[in-house]
């Protein structure tokens, strides 16, 4: 657990770039040795600041990627710039050099493999850099071969670059990406493969797009297969900026010849080629530099908008550890949609009948996965349904355990957000399960927030059923019961606890409802800020539970279809309206008020107490009449085959109420 707090502290994404992928707008990941490494200062410093300028001027956020003294950085700041930019002891940072660079607290320009990484943990999927590494001349003897292609081989990112530096062997690169199942493609209209400098190298790639939006698809295809494994986009450098291209490869072949002389080898070849280059073409390799970075800044950030705009259009949903995407047109068929939140359960019981506080008490720990929202998309996708599930959760380990647990569900729409917490909840219970301290880390859930629920919107207005519990804002539940005002469509409202329980009824929201599910306490809270009248003691007795759940549902029937009262070991009341000798789950017409007239309900109300199962595992029934209309025998009818009784089925296992 440590280790992964620890993991957590050590990257830190910028507050633009957060706030960029939370709203599922485009961004781009850039690296940051080309500022440590790749120029002399202060081109280094404008260069990098023209690339950000020009990612923005595309309306794409930039994230520069750096080691800042033993923490990972996904987007700067200009000081953090600045400080990069100036820095003389900043190392050049790969994926084997992190854990050392981060150990030591040191700073460090991030190659592509260490970009990749951070851009991946980050959620960003499109990563402009000037070239990628490859294989070393003489590589099939040396075996000197970037980091930077294995990487491409296993994590899964869009890397736009000039192809391969013409400092290496191309050919060979190239094979090495085949081995490593990477897809290359060039951009434009030829498959010839460029060389950095020149437009052309003499190998081709064995794919090509045209365009952004091509390459957009070519990238969802490879989000959507799940394969692990990155893709390469090779841009060749301006026509204009490419005529000295002959010129510099002379220069690249003196100056790769003068590092052999010198015994220069591994990370310090690059930087001594280039340096040497810029000498011996007096700065036009530089200029060439500076434009084909300028060039790949531009047409990766109108990827990554592209990539955007595919992505609103297209949806994932995990299916045995890999993605399969959907058009949502054809995943927004009538169907359940649940919003609400995610917990991480911890549950420990002492095995003594009295805590003895101030030290350790002998016990056991269990670990969970609830919240009151999950709990339901998870019964209703047990029970056959599968309802979308929209929520929000962490980028730790314990959104990865949910995620892993809830494989059996449909959780696309489940919103990971960088730098918060998933939501825990730590019970300490005694030896005969009463509550003694219970201690909520739930703040993400005030995250499921109506911009982005409303990116749903489409399976919301064609939803069967609309299932909302009270860990959501009070807007996003007023944003949802409008919607489902407008299209007609039942929701049902799960309050989870006494505080939360009056977050519809602070409005006219509350009339939208269809079901609902509270507890007694719940229920008193919802009259209570009706201004309805309520006990000030809660009953005991059975006769008495009953009495009040009964008078406290009837207020909320004049709009509700159906209210089921939860009452833990004596079971739960079915309060709604009286069909055929049962009580009517589905409402004739949704949102009908109930016109009561002298004080007679003309449509009749039914109310139907179901027991728990006791030892004997009989289910005993009890009817009681209507304050102003008895009900006749309530006996067993065969269940609708319907997302409401699928609910109803799921709240009352949830509570312990086994219905057979």
């Amino acid at each position: 657990m440590w280790c992964v707090s620890a993991a957590e502290r050590l990257f830190k994404v910028h507050s633009s770039v957060a706030e960029a992928l939370a709203g599922q707008q485009p961004v781009v990941a850039l690296e940051s040795t080309i500022i440590t490494h790749g120029m002399p200062y202060p081109r280094n410093l404008s260069t990098a600041k023209e690339v950000e300028a020009m990612v923005r001027a595309e309306g794409v956020t930039p994230a520069t990627v750096a080691v800042l003294e033993g923490m990972v950085h996904v987007g700067l700041s200009e000081d953090e710039l600045d400080f990069l930019a100036c820095s003389k002891t900043a190392l050049k940072v790969s994926r084997r050099d992190l854990p050392y660079v981060i150990s030591k607290g040191l700073s460090g320009g991030t190659t592509v493999s260490g970009t990749m990484i951070a851009a991946h943990r980050a959620g960003i999927p499109v990563f402009v850099t000037g070239g990628i590494g490859g294989v070393h001349r003489d590589g099939e003897n040396s075996l000197d071969v970037s980091a930077d292609l294995s990487e491409l081989g296993r994590t899964p990112i869009a890397v736009v670059s000039a192809g391969v530096k013409s400092i290496l062997d191309i050919g060979r690169t190239l094979e090495f990406l085949e081995t490593q199942g990477v897809c290359v493609a060039t951009y434009g209209e030829t498959k010839s493969f460029p060389a950095f400098f020149s437009r052309e190298s003499g190998f081709t790639a064995p794919y090509n797009v045209l365009n952004a939006e091509e390459a957009a698809d070519l990238i969802v295809g490879m989000l959507s297969l799940g394969l692990q494994s990155g893709l390469l986009l090779a841009v060749p450098i301006p026509v204009k900026h490419a005529a000295v291209g002959q010129q510099i490869e002379g220069a690249i072949q003196i100056a790769v010849a003068e590092a052999r002389q010198k015994g220069i080898t591994g990370k310090y070849v690059t930087p001594f080629i280039l340096q040497r280059v810029s000498e011996l073409t007096e700065g036009q390799s530089l200029q060439a530099n500076i434009a084909l970075i300028h060039n790949n800044a531009k047409v990766g950030s109108q990827i990554a908008r592209a990539l955007s705009e595919r992505l609103q259009k297209t949806e994932y949903r995990a299916q045995g550890g890999s993605q399969i995407h959907e058009e949502k047109n054809q995943g927004s068929q009538s169907r359940t949609v649940v919003i609400g939140g995610v917990n991480v359960d911890f549950i420990a019981k002492g095995t003594k009948k009295k805590f003895l506080y101030g030290q350790t008490n002998p016990g056991s720990v269990f670990q969970s996965f609830g919240g009151v929202g999950r709990n339901v998309a998870d019964c209703l996708s047990r029970l056959g349904h599968k309802p979308l599930f929209i929520s929000a959760i962490g980028t730790d380990s314990h959104s990865d355990a949910v995620l892993n647990y809830c494989k059996h569900m449909d959780t696309r729409a489940v919103r990971r957000l960088q730098g918060l917490r998933t939501a825990t909840y730590c019970a300490v219970i005694t030896e005969s399960g009463e509550l003694n301290l219970g201690l909520g880390d739930m703040d993400i859930h005030s995250q499921i927030k109506e911009q982005y629920v409303s990116q749903y919107e489409e399976h919301l207005s064609s939803a069967s059923l609309l299932v909302l519990d009270g860990n959501i804002p009070v807007s996003t539940i007023d944003y949802v019961c409008s919607l489902a005002k407008k299209h007609s469509i039942p929701v049902w409202y799960e309050p989870t606890d006494a505080d939360k329980a009056c977050k519809p009824f602070v409005s006219e929201s509350w009339k939208a409802l269809t079901y609902t599910s509270p507890n007694l306490a719940e229920l008193c809270t919802m009259n209570q800020t009706l201004l309805l009248p309520t006990p000030k003691v809660l009953p005991s007795s059975l006769e008495d539970v009953l009495g009040s759940a009964a008078a406290l549902s009837r207020p909320l029937l004049e709009h509700l279809c159906c209210v089921i009262v939860t009452l833990g070991a004596l079971g739960v009341l079915v309060c709604g309206e009286h069909d055929s000798g049962t009580v009517n789950l589905q409402p004739q017409k949704h949102n009908r008020p109930r016109r009561w007239s002298d004080g007679r309900d003309p449509a009749g109300t039914g109310y139907r107490h179901l027991c728990a199962h006791g030892p004997s595992g009989s289910t005993p029934l009890l009817v009681l009449p209507s304050p102003h209309r008895s009900m006749s025998d309530c006996g067993h009818h065969p269940p609708r085959p319907s997302s409401c009784l699928a609910v109803a089925q799921a709240n009352l296992h949830m509570d312990g109420v086994l219905i057979g």
